[in-house]
């Protein structure tokens, strides 16, 4: 009969815990040796759940908190009155620039020839941004709407994205629905899942959280 293993103590536990460490810092270090290039990214944040935008303006917020200059065009919401305009306009305006070129959702304008005029100025200072060396970061906010309506013609945004962007600059296209040919030449792409959303129990938009 074999013998009962001997009672794990606090200490074979913690030396455990420190060997298993050492060899996932280990294989982790090797990995990050081999990672040393930087370069301007095509960031599309998309999906049906919540937190498009604020990731995006998460961003911006470390871009200003480097000193690195940024901008934000919003192609839907810049009819709202939200927390992170007045944020980045009041303390912020010298590091980032704040272009409100949308005038609400389609549904709120029923004028799809005004949608599309408010869609490609958006595009228009879009591109004159980007171009602009100095900015480290370019968020377009809720542009995937736009493309989506076909307000934008995506061929024209992902030509100018593949062959006009500056190499350094990153720029963050935000909103639902993104196209496959913005997703395809993209450098990261995260979806938002939604799980659950106050919204569906009679909840409406709050200040802090929504905007």
């Amino acid at each position: 009969m074999a013998p009962e293993p001997e009672p794990q103590t606090a200490e074979d536990t913690d030396a455990r815990h420190a060997h298993k460490m050492a060899k996932k810092k280990a294989a982790r270090d090797k990995i990050m040796a081999t990672k040393s290039g930087e370069k301007g990214l095509v960031i599309v944040h998309t999906g049906a759940g919540k937190g498009k935008s604020s990731s995006a303006f998460g961003m911006i917020v470390r871009c200003v908190a480097h000193g690195f200059p940024c901008a934000v065009v919003q192609f839907i919401k810049g009819a709202w009155d939200t927390g992170e305009r007045r944020l980045l306009t009041g303390h912020f305006g010298e590091l980032c620039q704040f272009h409100a070129m949308g005038e609400g959702f389609t549904w709120e304008t029923q004028d799809r020839a005004r949608d599309i005029s408010a869609a490609r100025a958006g595009w228009e200072k879009a591109k004159e941004l980007i171009l602009d060396e100095r900015l480290r970061m370019v968020v377009l906010d809720e542009i995937n709407i736009a493309l989506r309506y076909d307000y934008l013609d995506i061929a024209e945004v992902v030509d100018f994205l593949t062959t006009s962007k500056p190499p350094m600059t990153h720029v963050v296209l935000t909103g639902r629905n993104a196209k496959d040919e913005l997703i395809e030449i993209a450098d990261l792409v995260t979806e938002m899942t939604l799980v659950k959303h106050p919204f569906r129990s009679g909840i409406k938009a709050q200040a802090g959280v929504e905007f």
